[in-house]
């Protein structure tokens, strides 16, 4: 029954005040955060829902939950735990103070390896729990696929599984204990026996929890019936409170019996886990089939094997992954429309071989597999499990564009009942005219699927609201589980009285009561849960914001506001390693300058919620301030988000017929700047060197902690271009963007000779620009006449490929030309367009050989070469040219064009530069010498910045593959 419960809090507005008072005399030095650019982002989770809350608050540690909660508690404002904010049913979203414990409560605070168990804080993130039991040769077992940025304390909050949850099962099953505070502000210890004081020598604490164990007692023993029948019977059956842990026969395992309840009896601030040894060998196969079901039916033979993981997914979800990151970034697949990957481990790794082959055997046997195989290379694994693990988002925004949201998006049935659900939940989506992506763990019965739903009017609402009671009745009917790791949440707490009897939906709520008497933690979920269809994220106010914008946005059916849509909060941005998104929030750990953070504050802004003031809005600017437009959230966000993009909108909009910032008329229109200097570069180059170019530098809001690059003359790059000419007829035109025009022309001379050298020798032109300057400075009335100029000029008849040895030119001209232009000569250059990698990869001459090249490479790949041109990478190009080591420095380099050059934004480019870059750079010795390759004219002088002290310079790829270049050796 959706209602309030007892003593439910009132409107937190008039008490906001005095709470945050209270608190700077309780807890010193806490953090609160209070406006809207703060708490914005914080009013959604990865659910369909959004609750502003009242303030945002980052505790350090128990004794500040402890004066959180009492405050709160008498304020009469709810309080809601908030881990990683990857909730996708409504659990982390609350409209008092949300508790984030991601930011400060992030320390692991003991690892015992012969006890096998750790203590954690709460806000821990899996992946480094993982890697620091690495070391000791064990693991924490649930391994959801949000690993990446999931915190412990939220695992706990859902009872999180995962991919190998076949093996590991539930993370209720690897809690030693849990250290909590009470509703009221009492710390306690709830472990496998109980629950006791956390200070036994504070009496008023002990009294309280002896009190609230004896109540416990009593509730359990009142309804032992209902708890021994209904709770208990499917391995993924988290929906509700697990109270079945409290019987007799179970202990009164008070620790197993708060795990999943969503933080709604207790804040748990630290756990002790127990961990499991990693396998010393393992093997995936990867079966094919026609259809999801008849995977399914395949289930209980592969169970049989002792599997680790068996997880399935739909092709929608394959073919959105190669659109967004290229056709190479899924391989390993047999041929199918449906896929499931099994994983097997043990001890030897020819017997685990031995095993995935015997049971690839008996399932060509059974007759249901399209194809299988064995997949051997760690390469092709890492991009399998990628898929898979990327699904919720991959799913949300598929190629075709369309939409998909969760809500009914973790049923679970008993493995061997899979298929028949299965079967029966594809007629009830079709009955509603529905459609579903589904992937899952398969293995465990619990099926995820996003549906198209249309949440954003009346009538969708309540066809939604029918389909999701029906589905409640039909997993119920085969025995199954509203939720099998999700929770309940606010998506389905109001259909557990579809699920549990009138008495069991009665002990939860008295279960909460002895918790949280006043019903102030985590309200609307489990027990006295809201409306399913209630503060639903797409049920917009009538009155939104014009987005009338200059980019077209064409991949989202309702432009810009389609666009930022796009983040549905799973959070990947948020990860501290793999791919290159979001450097910002590598940088400084702030959810605000996250790309999931600056979307939803987007969000804010288009619906007009939290944020009043629509373009103009202050919040939205200092949140994409440290945004350094490196466009990486473009391809690693499995939702497409792209922040640079929507960072120059947002500029030209908030600035439009106002002055900006000082550094966007200097650095914003260097390429004309830049052309008027190399008529007289070398009086410029000495003025600049002196005291004259410090103030300079400071009047055009630029550092002076950096070197200003020396601008080359035109008579430089004349010369690099005339020695570079060959008399074959051309194939190819080579773009001088302005970065090579202005600061390396030498690298436009190695540029024409390798190209020719490659087969594909080239006319060069050098009067045009493609505008990416005014783009990431938001002048885009200016950059549309820049690049109309520019495809006026390209789209001459000229069907010949374009070669840009500037990165981020080369991006600027496939994606950001078309996208603002939006004509069909744009999109003609774009197409010819082609990174110096991309040319060689594609076009360079069958029998051609490069020079000598190196051993050992240190490569800084540009992170709009990385975003833009999919498969295309230049560490791929230099493996296959025969390099025998590429030690990539993943990330951005930090410099970011303009970013790193703002005075302001001058301490991040370098935190930037200290997380992938400069270790690298390090690392380069007299004892270790490697050559430095850096395409980027961005990336090479922030390594010159970094080590040009030390004698290290970036080639460009060009200067590397030169045939004309001077070798070791004297060789050229």
């Amino acid at each position: 029954m959706a209602g309030t419960f007892r003593g439910a809090a009132p409107d937190t507005t008039t008490a906001l005040e005095s709470l945050v008072a209270r608190l700077a005399e309780t807890a010193p030095g806490l953090r609160v955060e209070t406006g809207p650019g703060s708490t914005g982002p914080y009013a959604s989770d990865a659910s369909n829902y959004r609750v502003p809350p009242r303030a945002v608050v980052f505790p350090r540690g128990a004794a500040d939950v402890v004066a959180v909660l009492r405050a709160c508690r008498d304020a009469h404002v709810p309080v809601t735990a908030r881990g990683g904010g990857t909730s996708m049913a409504g659990n982390a979203v609350g409209p008092g103070v949300v508790l984030d414990f991601s930011r400060h409560m992030n320390r692991i605070l003991d690892i015992a390896p012969v006890e096998r168990t750790a203590r954690v804080e709460a806000g821990v993130i899996l992946d480094a729990l993982r890697s620091a039991t690495a070391l000791h040769g064990l693991t924490f077992g649930p391994d959801p696929s949000s690993h990446s940025r999931c915190t412990i304390g939220g695992m706990i909050g859902n009872d999180a599984c995962g991919n190998r949850s076949v093996r590991h099962g539930r993370t209720s099953g690897h809690i030693e204990a849990l250290e909590i505070v009470t509703a009221d502000g009492v710390r306690a210890v709830a472990d496998r026996t109980g629950l006791r004081a956390a200070d036994p020598e504070d009496r008023e604490a002990v009294e309280r929890v002896t009190g609230l164990e004896a109540d416990v007692r009593r509730l359990i023993d009142a309804n032992l019936a209902p708890i021994r029948t209904e709770l208990g019977r499917i391995p993924r059956q988290v929906s509700g409170y697990q109270l079945h842990h409290l019987l007799p026969e179970h202990g009164f395992d008070m620790a197993r019996a708060l795990v999943g309840t969503e933080g709604s009896c207790a804040v748990v601030t630290a756990a002790t886990v127990r961990l499991v040894a990693t396998a010393q060998a393992s093997t995936l196969l990867t079966l094919g089939y026609d259809d999801v079901v008849d995977a399914a039916e395949d289930v209980p033979e592969i169970l049989r094997w002792n599997p680790t993981a068996v997880e399935g997914m739909e092709e929608a979800i394959v073919a959105t992954m190669r659109a967004r990151r290229g056709p190479d970034s899924v391989t390993g697949l047999p041929d199918g429309r449906a896929w499931l990957y099994v994983e097997l481990d043990g001890d030897d790794q020819g017997a685990v071989d031995a095993r995935a082959a015997e049971l690839l055997d008996v399932l060509k046997a059974r007759g249901r597999m399209t194809g299988g195989r064995v997949v051997h290379s760690p390469a092709e694994r890492r991009s399998l499990w990628r898929v898979r693990e990327e699904g919720a988002g991959l799913a949300a925004r598929l190629v075709d564009g369309g939409e998909s949201w969760p809500g009914w998006e973790d049923a679970a049935v008993a493995p061997e009942d899979l298929a028949a659900y299965l079967r029966d939940f594809r007629k009830l989506l079709a009955a509603h005219g529905l459609t579903g992506v589904l992937y899952g763990h398969f293995g465990a019965g619990c099926v995820h699927v996003r549906i198209d739903f249309e949440l954003a009017t009346d009538t969708g609402r309540a066809a939604t609201r029918r389909f999701l009671t029906e589905a409640a009745a039909l997993v119920v009917e085969h025995g199954g589980s509203l939720s099998g790791e999700h929770g309940d949440g606010r998506a389905r707490g109001e259909l557990l009285e579809v699920m549990y009897s009138h008495r069991l939906i009665q002990a939860f709520a008295a279960f909460k009561e002895i918790f949280d008497p006043a019903g102030l933690l985590n309200p609307g979920v489990i027990v006295a849960p809201a409306a399913l269809d209630a503060d639903l994220a797409l049920h917009t106010p009538s009155e939104v914001l014009p987005v009338e914008t200059l980019f077209s946005f064409p991949h989202d059916e309702d432009g810009f506001a389609g666009a930022v849509r796009r983040c549905v909060g799973v959070g990947r941005c948020r990860s501290d390693a793999g791919g290159v998104m979001c450097p910002s929030y590598r940088a400084t750990g702030e959810e605000n300058d996250s790309t999931r953070g600056r979307a939803r504050l987007l969000q804010e802004m288009v619906r007009g919620g939290t944020v009043q003031d629509g373009w103009r809005s202050t919040e939205v600017r200092d949140a994409l301030d440290l945004c350094l437009s490196c466009k990486a959230c473009s391809s690693d966000c499995p939702v497409g988000v792209d922040m640079a993009t929507y960072k120059a909108e947002f500029l030209h909009q908030h600035y439009k017929g106002r002055v900006r910032p000082r550094s966007h008329y200097s650095l914003g229109w260097l390429p004309l700047t830049s052309r008027l200097v190399a008529h007289a570069a070398r009086p410029v180059n000495a003025l600049l060197r002196g005291p004259l170019g410090k103030l300079l530098a400071r009047l055009g809001g630029v550092t002076t902690k950096r070197r200003i690059p020396a601008f080359a003359s035109r008579r430089a790059l004349r010369r690099a271009l005339r020695t570079a000419r060959t008399g074959e007829p051309a194939k190819t035109l080579l773009f001088v963007d302005s970065f090579t025009r202005a600061f390396r022309p030498e690298v436009a001379g190695a540029a024409s000779r390798m190209l020719a050298d490659a087969g594909l020798p080239c006319t060069a032109e050098d009067e045009l620009c493609c505008g990416l300057t005014w783009v990431s400075t938001g002048q885009l009335s200016t950059a549309r006449r820049i690049m109309a100029r520019t495809v006026a000029r390209l789209d001459d008849g000229d069907d010949r490929p374009i070669v840009v040895a500037e990165p981020s030119c080369a991006a600027a001209l496939k994606r950001d030309v078309p996208e603002l232009l939006g004509t069909d000569a744009a999109r003609r250059v774009a197409a010819r367009v082609h990174t110096l990698t991309g040319a060689l990869t594609d076009l360079a001459a069958p029998g051609w050989t490069p020079p000598p090249l190196p051993d050992d490479i240190v490569l800084q790949t540009h992170c709009h070469e990385y975003a833009t041109f999919k498969g295309r990478h230049p560490r791929d190009l230099l493996a296959r040219l025969g390099v025998t080591k590429v030690d990539e420095a993943e990330g951005c380099c930090g410099l970011a064009g303009n970013f790193g050059f703002e005075a302001q934004h001058y301490d991040t480019s370098m935190a930037v530069a200290g997380l992938a870059l400069k270790p690298r750079l390090d690392g380069i010795g007299q004892e270790a010498p490697a050559v430095v390759v850096a395409d980027g004219f961005s990336c090479a002088t922030q390594i010159d910045h970094l080590a040009g002290d030390r004698g290290v310079r970036a080639l460009h790829l060009a200067e590397l593959l030169d045939p004309a270049a001077v070798r070791p050796g004297g060789t050229s």
